[in-house]
């Protein structure tokens, strides 16, 4: 294959990803932005425009180039650190569920179905519940030191 064609296949965008919601697409987009990765969103405005079209379309499309494909995929498959400084607040520690051990959690402040069906009936209630939940296994605790 002569150098030319093979530049041209290489400078071809491809997709890499497809997403349901335009925010993960847009935080996906914005870690290939600043590593300096020339991406595009298609079908983004249509999804933003009325989310019940997302599936129709088959959601919003990640487009790369076919010569940054691989480092690409690389930075949106790096899991999360574990632990980092914060500057003038020192290390915070990610919680992570106590039994299934994933990192996909967070904190429901309030007592989801007894506020949705308080409000059904005319009477908002916002009863709180405070704990942490995991969204991998359905797990919920209370504190965070229980986590780890």
């Amino acid at each position: 294959m002569p150098t030319d064609d093979l530049e041209a296949e290489q400078a071809q965008f491809v997709v890499l990803h497809h997403f349901r919601d335009l925010t993960d697409a847009l935080v996906v987009k914005s870690i290939l932005d600043s590593a300096g990765i020339e991406c595009l969103l298609g079908d983004e405005n249509i999804v933003r425009l009325d989310w019940f079209w997302s599936n129709f379309v088959g959601g919003v499309k990640l487009w790369v180039r076919q010569r940054d494909l691989e480092q690409a995929e690389n930075l949106i498959e790096q899991n999360p650190p574990e632990e980092f400084n914060v500057e003038g607040v020192g290390e915070y520690k990610q919680p992570r569920c106590p039994i299934c051990k994933s990192f996909d959690v967070s904190f429901e402040p309030l007592n989801k179905p007894i506020a949705f069906m308080s409000m059904y009936a005319g009477i908002p209630l916002p009863i709180k519940h405070q704990g942490w939940k995991c969204h991998s296994c359905g797990h919920s605790w209370a504190k965070p030191d229980d986590a780890i």
